[in-house]
C-alpha cells in the first residue's frame, strides 16, 4: 500500500510540475500579467517535493515507472530554459536602453554642480 501511495504522489507532483512548465512556456514573454517569480516559486516547490519523494524510491523503479513522463518533462524544461533565457535577455536589453537614456539625459549639455566647485592646486 505504501508503494502505491508513493507512486501516486510522484505522478501527481510530476503532473503538477508539467502543468506549471506548460503554463510558463505559453505565457512568458506574451502575457504582461504573468508573474515569473511566482511561477518559479511553484516550480521550485515541485522540484523540492520530487527530491524528497525520489529520495525514498529505488532508482530502478524510477526508471521503469516514470521514464516516459520524465522524458516529456525534460523536453518541456529544455524549452522552458530557452524561453526564460530569452526573457532575461530582453529584460537586460530594456534595462540597458533605459540606462543609456538616463545617461544621455544627464549629459544633455547642462553643467553639473561638481563642475563649479572651486579646486585648489
Amino acid at each position: 500500500m505504501e508503494h502505491v501511495t508513493q507512486d501516486y504522489r510522484i505522478k501527481t507532483v510530476l503532473g503538477r510540475l508539467e502543468m506549471i512548465v506548460d503554463n510558463e512556456n505559453q505565457r512568458i514573454g506574451k502575457d504582461p500579467e504573468f508573474d515569473l517569480k511566482v511561477s518559479n516559486a511553484h516550480k521550485s516547490r515541485c522540484l523540492y517535493e520530487l527530491t524528497m519523494l525520489f529520495r525514498d524510491t529505488d532508482p530502478k523503479e524510477v526508471a521503469v515507472n516514470y521514464v516516459e513522463q520524465m522524458h516529456g518533462l525534460k523536453k518541456k524544461l529544455a524549452l522552458n530554459a530557452r524561453r526564460v533565457e530569452a526573457h532575461l535577455e530582453a529584460v537586460k536589453a530594456v534595462a540597458d536602453i533605459l540606462r543609456t537614456a538616463v545617461q544621455e539625459a544627464d549629459g544633455d549639455g547642462t553643467y553639473s554642480q561638481e563642475q563649479f566647485l572651486y579646486r585648489e592646486n
